[in-house]
């Protein structure tokens, strides 16, 4: 062998390792791709979704689903390039750099908390919109679920502490809170007034200026509704908030005479205000794709996702735009009698 082909040979050797120890170098990406289904009055492990204990129930049937996305990497376990590239090819999932589901220089643990204290915070609200649609009294408090080590609530305030007040302000609702704490410039005191075993209390916390230079104290907060009866969902370890419009309807269809769905396959997405505004969620496209392989047929979409959606609808799924929970049992209604108006998403 000439020596000519010899050098080139071994290039091509080397090459040839390189790529493929490359293809198996961890690369900063995450892999979406479409997740499991859950209806929501229908059973887990024998369990049911929804149950609701002292307040009369009526039968259900069809589903009511909730749809998920299932991911791949994260920091604590990086997929390689070669699984980036299989994804960058499949249409049906998605590959978005690591930064846009994990923020950076967070504990992995603690974005787990937070999502879930969304889905916490995500049935309550469903419950509360699904009793606003019924018009059921309900009441709320604000509690404290952690304190951020480091930050100035640490020590100051405590789990479980129901937060009455904010500089003599009556907290209503988390939002509330954050926006009282933000009122102010960083390093000025902020009084909570709290419950704390049984008795109320005054407590003072400086703050400080945060990561984009908004005010906080670090503290991580839901909102607890005293609800006139029991309503339990059980999800397993499901989490983030965008299944609240599904929990709605579940709910509803459940404490109604009658049957919402008409025997349908339905599923659907969104996040749910007490109010009974649906937000719009992320991973339309994969949550499509996961609610046309449960056999679902009809797919509630929030309408800020409607243009999005349209782009990547599969075949033999109907588009129904859901702008608050009273639309959404509209349309249900609609659908299932073939009375009414059922709103389609919109180009543009």
């Amino acid at each position: 062998m000439s020596r000519r082909a010899l050098t080139l040979l071994l290039a091509g050797f080397l090459v040839l390792a390189l790529g493929v120890v490359g293809a198996f170098r961890p690369v900063p990406y995450v892999v979406l791709s479409p997740g499991p289904t859950e209806n929501t009055i229908g059973e887990v492990d024998k369990k049911p979704v929804i149950s609701i204990k002292g307040r009369p129930t009526y039968p259900t049937s069809g589903a009511l689903s909730l749809v998920t996305v299932a991911y791949q990497g994260g920091p604590a376990a990086q997929i390689d390039l070669l699984t980036a590239l299989r994804g960058w090819i499949d249409p049906t999932v998605a590959v978005v750099p690591q930064e846009t589901i994990f923020a950076p220089n967070r504990d992995p643990k603690e974005v787990e908390q937070e999502n879930t204290v969304e889905m916490t915070n995500s049935q309550d609200s469903a419950t509360a919109a699904a009793l606003n649609e019924l018009k059921i009294s309900y009441s709320t408090v604000v509690t404290v679920v952690s304190t951020e080590k480091g930050k100035p609530a640490e020590g100051k305030l405590a789990k479980d502490d129901e937060i009455n007040a904010v500089d003599g302000k009556p907290a209503k609702n988390v939002d509330v809170v954050g926006e009282a704490v933000k009122a102010h410039k960083p390093g000025e005191n902020v009084v909570f007034n709290v419950t704390r075993g049984g008795k109320k209390l005054d407590v003072t916390v400086p703050t400080v200026a945060g990561p984009k230079g908004q005010t906080l104290v670090g503290v991580l907060m839901q909102a607890k509704y005293k609800f006139p009866f029991d309503v339990d969902i059980n999800v397993g370890d499901v989490g983030g908030p965008s299944a609240g419009l599904m929990f709605s309807l579940g709910i509803f269809d459940k404490l109604t005479p009658g049957e919402l769905t008409g025997g349908r396959l339905i599923a659907g997405t969104g996040t749910m205000e007490p109010s009974g505004q649906v937000g719009a969620i992320g991973g339309i496209a994969q949550k499509m794709v996961g609610a046309k392989n449960s056999g679902a047929t009809v797919f509630l979409t929030p309408a800020d996702n409607c243009a999005e959606a349209m782009k990547a609808v599969p075949d033999g799924l109907r588009l129904v735009r859901a702008d608050t929970m009273h639309d959404a049992v509209q349309a249900l209604d609609a659908l299932r009698t073939g009375k009414g108006n059922v709103p389609a998403c919109e180009a543009g």
